[in-house]
């Protein structure tokens, strides 16, 4: 169990707030954080680059010149991948680069990633009713009392995303906002601070809490 404290819109203490959450033996944690990173990142790659083989390359029916007689090596094509502008060999096709891993494993590499940020966590009573309207430099404001850097990469964890959050967060090039039901490991493992609402982290523990 992590006890955390509670901070308010201006930077005060407002309570406390705990969360608990299985997380994997520290023997084979490592193993299982890395490979749903690994996974994850992979799941992000296209995989759509595409070249042709000499067989789809366009052209080259024709025999270049005659077999004999001419003093340079044989050629049966323009399109030979020795040519430039030839087919390429063993070249990228479309693939899919996912990665197999089970829900059980990704659910607790998530809880592993997510309790070793502990000492990362700032938990904060919800703000929306502090932003009536959009204003960005109310959000930095309010991170620099939270204790955040300007220069830090930031992980903001809300149970909702109210368009005056979102529309006020935008522009902040190291803050990235998403939702509690939008948790992934390479996130939690990127940012150098977690900003978690308190409403989120309780939605976090029912949701990821069952194991």
């Amino acid at each position: 169990m992590v006890n955390c404290i509670v901070h308010d819109w201006q930077g005060k203490e407002s309570g406390k707030a705990s969360i608990e959450l299985a997380v994997a033996r520290e023997a084979s944690a490592n193993d299982l954080v890395h490979r749903a990173v690994v996974r994850q990142l992979a799941h992000a790659r296209q995989g759509t680059a595409s070249t042709l083989t000499r067989a789809e390359v366009r052209g080259g029916g024709r025999k270049p010149y005659k077999q004999k007689g001419t003093g340079r090596a044989r050629q049966g094509s323009i399109r030979t991948p020795l040519r430039p502008g030839g087919g390429i060999v063993f070249g990228p096709k479309p693939r899919s680069y996912s990665i197999a891993m089970n829900r059980k494993e990704r659910r607790l590499a998530l809880r592993t990633a997510l309790m070793s940020r502990h000492e990362d966590l700032i938990v904060v009573k919800p703000f929306a009713d502090q932003l009536s309207t959009p204003k960005t430099r109310d959000v930095v404001a309010a991170l620099a009392r939270w204790g955040v850097a300007d220069d830090q990469r930031v992980l903001m964890i809300l149970a909702d995303l109210p368009d005056s959050i979102r529309l006020s967060v935008r522009n902040l090039p190291n803050l990235k906002l998403i939702g509690a039901d939008q948790l992934n490991v390479f996130d939690l493992l990127n940012a150098q601070k977690l900003v978690i609402s308190e409403d989120a982290l309780v939605k976090i523990q029912e949701v990821y809490g069952n194991g």
